[in-house]
């Protein structure tokens, strides 16, 4: 089958790929997909059992460490761009395994760069989209807003991480033409996502009438945005963002850690059929992240502006229809809660 364009997917299994690549696959029959994954616990290929056999989509398991896996693949497939979402995530392990964290989203991201520039002499529409996130920024104050032009100060291994393998997207684009978009995107929340993260792991908790554990007081914001939104905006920025950009993404939906968690209490409370307040009375103080960030807001301006993208959601609405995924999937939470979660939960927060 001949397609208009073969675009390379890393990461397309895990949380934010799963959903980029199930909207590419669907939107655009004329692409072929090619999702790269590693399949670490974070990746499920149950993310994606509906397009599974879609004539457009394609799987490989490789790890973007593997230099000569990577050289393989790019032979095989004659790409036209690569979406990068490949990465370690989550803080708390970055903390406690940093090096992990430098390999994936360092070395790996040089890899996926060498390839391109080995490989694309023709330059013409090609593209290499990183993904990236706030974190990068460091920490805000009660006022200001992460904008593209700020200076990088991240304060964990995995911000460090991720500004790192930033400054080599942009040096790439310098120094050998080539063509590079970024993005800066703030906390994504929606379905599909592994339950280390805040608002899956309170939702499971609650469920299982386990302690909801809060860092300190409770007193760190973050901007929430939509997971499905953040797709539309990396399927804007792919196709129209300028070659050599940033873009920062976000939800104008700033939230202190506790109030989202007692909203969240509220609502399974209300869905689970719970006495009004019961699911509150589980919520824990634990000790403080290391280095934890104060608060992250995002100046998305750019991206308005430039592309036209605003969220489409209200986020009491998608907390409700997030909610409303988890409760409904339980097989699929129980599968993925299962190994590799319950170790980590009962190391750290137990």
């Amino acid at each position: 089958m001949n397609f208009k364009k073969t675009i390379l997917i890393t990461g397309g299994a895990g949380f934010i790929g799963s959903h980029v690549v199930r909207k590419l696959v669907k939107k655009y029959s004329e692409y072929h997909i090619v999702n790269l994954d590693k399949l670490t616990y974070a990746g499920n290929l149950n993310n994606l059992h509906d397009i599974v056999d879609k004539p457009n989509y394609s799987f490989i398991q490789l790890d973007i460490c593997n230099e000569q896996g990577l050289k393989d693949l790019f032979n095989q497939f004659s790409f036209d761009g690569v979406i990068h979402l490949a990465a370690e995530s989550h803080v708390d392990r970055s903390i406690t395994n940093p090096k992990e964290f430098v390999l994936t989203n360092v070395v790996g991201t040089l890899n996926l760069l060498n390839e391109c520039k080995l490989k694309w002499d023709d330059l013409d529409d090609k593209c290499f989209y990183h993904i990236s996130t706030d974190e990068v920024y460091g920490s805000l104050g009660e006022e200001g807003y992460f904008e593209e032009t700020n200076s990088y100060d991240p304060r964990s291994p995995y911000s460090a991480s991720k500004a790192s393998s930033d400054h080599l997207v942009r040096a790439y684009g310098h120094t050998y033409n080539v063509p590079v978009k970024i993005s800066n995107c703030s906390n994504n929340y929606g379905s599909f996502q592994f339950p280390e993260k805040l608002i899956p792991l309170i939702i499971n908790n609650i469920k299982n009438k386990k302690p909801l554990p809060i860092y300190g007081k409770g007193e760190n914001v973050r901007d929430w945005l939509w997971v499905e939104d953040h797709a539309n905006a990396i399927d804007l920025i792919y196709h129209k963002g300028r070659v050599g950009e940033t873009y920062n993404i976000g939800g104008h939906n700033e939230w202190q850690n506790i109030d989202l968690v007692n909203l969240l209490c509220d609502i399974m409370d209300r869905k689970l059929g719970n006495p009004d307040g019961e699911s509150r009375k589980l919520i824990t103080y634990v000790k403080d992240r290391a280095g934890h960030d104060l608060r992250y807001a995002i100046d998305a301006s750019k991206i308005e502006n430039e592309l036209g993208f605003k969220p489409s959601v209200k986020f009491e609405e998608g907390l409700e229809n997030t909610v409303d995924w988890y409760l409904n999937n339980n097989n699929w939470l129980n599968d993925v809660t299962s190994g590799n979660y319950q170790h980590y939960y009962d190391n750290h927060y137990n």
